[in-house]
């Protein structure tokens, strides 16, 4: 088994801790992390954008003009896609974009992405992050401590005081285990796991 060291919110060293091969020591395949990230993104497009054919553009009961003798090309109808203002042919219709991916898949691409950023030494375990008020400035002085200035910062659930310090710190995200994803974690460069994730990530992925 892995092992890393755990700091505390002042970057001093507190202990070691064991980690699970299968979960942070599984070999990368790109192929899967790029269709797990194209599955979420393709999840999170609106796919709310149309245009209207000939049938449904307003107008064009009328023929513009008489068929024979005007010398202009012969015309039917102003909805015509020919026509400015008139109908779109194989334009946009709404739609639903997202496909799915099996979940072994899934669970195996996020076992994957944990394992790069462990690998590339990018992972940090805190024993505990706790701030007693919203105060943006705590927020910036543990993470100024622990030398870090881009990273998701996984917990084990939801801390209204610390989510609301860190949302207005440009390339910090805060995020609950039940929330982790791939997408998230190759968004930003350093994973911080709180120490109670570890048991979390291991039932959920590895059961």
């Amino acid at each position: 088994m892995a092992v890393t060291e755990i700091f505390n919110v002042e970057n001093v060293k507190v202990g070691d801790l064991e980690l699970n091969d299968n979960l942070f020591a599984v070999p990368v395949n790109p192929h899967i992390i790029h269709e797990i990230v194209r599955m979420q993104r393709a999840a999170r497009r609106a796919g709310t954008a149309c245009t209207k054919t000939r049938t449904e553009v307003r107008g064009g009961g009328k023929k513009p003009w008489k068929q024979k003798g005007t010398g202009r090309a012969r015309s039917g109808t102003r909805t015509s896609p020919l026509w400015r203002g008139g109908g779109v042919v194989f334009g946009p219709k709404p739609r639903d974009y997202s496909f799915k991916l099996p979940k072994k898949v899934k669970k195996l691409g996020l076992r994957m992405a944990l394992s790069s950023r462990f690998g590339d030494k990018l992972l940090l375990v805190l024993d505990n992050f706790k701030i007693e008020e919203i105060k943006t400035k705590k927020f910036i002085g543990v993470m100024n401590a622990l030398k870090i200035d881009n990273a998701l910062i996984v917990i084990p659930e939801r801390d209204d005081h610390l989510e609301r310090s860190s949302r207005n710190v440009q390339g910090f995200k805060v995020i609950p285990t039940a929330g982790l994803n791939v997408y998230d974690i190759l968004l930003h460069k350093h994973i911080v796991l709180l120490q109670p994730c570890i048991g979390q990530l291991e039932e959920r992925l590895l059961s």
